[in-house]
């Protein structure tokens, strides 16, 4: 196979798997055309290899410096700019995981814990089912949190290296 149509697979199957996270899949071909290459492409780069609108490209390179995950370059006597991946995986996985829970999990977290709070009035067989599926959910929620936390500071422990090398 060559290098290019490798590449290509690459960018369209993360993309599906980004969309299927609900990350945009605009979003998701930008980033992994970005992570394909060593080096930064301008923006009429990225529209050209994955045929996408100035517009399109524009807001999905800005957002993918929000979440941390490419940044800005200029060259020296050049006007256009360059962006550029992170290249490093668990930075990558660290500031995606960081990203969902922002916008997903403590979302979430907030109402539960709001609701907890409040005194329900109703049914009391209703309330206390309600109660209880707040409960469980806040649990979940909170463990999700404890292992999404614990899965980020993992990469630097040895026991969790030589466990996966076992594995292997």
């Amino acid at each position: 196979m060559k290098l290019e149509q490798a590449k290509m697979e690459f960018i369209q199957t993360w993309g599906a798997v980004g969309s299927a996270w609900g990350i945009p899949r605009s979003m998701a071909q930008i980033h992994a055309l970005l992570l394909a290459n060593a080096e930064g492409l301008s923006t009429e780069e990225v529209m050209e290899e994955i045929k996408l609108s100035r517009g399109n490209v524009n807001i999905n390179l800005r957002e993918l410096i929000n979440w941390g995950l490419i940044s800005k370059q200029n060259k020296l006597g050049e006007r256009k700019e360059y962006f550029k991946a992170n290249h490093h995986i668990w930075e990558i996985a660290k500031r995606i995981i960081e990203e969902r829970k922002k916008r997903e999990f403590v979302p979430i977290q907030n109402l539960l814990r709001e609701l907890k709070a409040t005194k329900m009035e109703g049914n009391p067989s209703d309330v206390g089912h309600f109660n209880k599926l707040v409960n469980e959910l806040d649990d979940f929620l909170s463990q999700m949190d404890q292992l999404s936390e614990l899965l980020v500071k993992m990469k630097d422990n040895r026991f969790f290296n030589q466990f996966i090398k076992f594995l292997g």
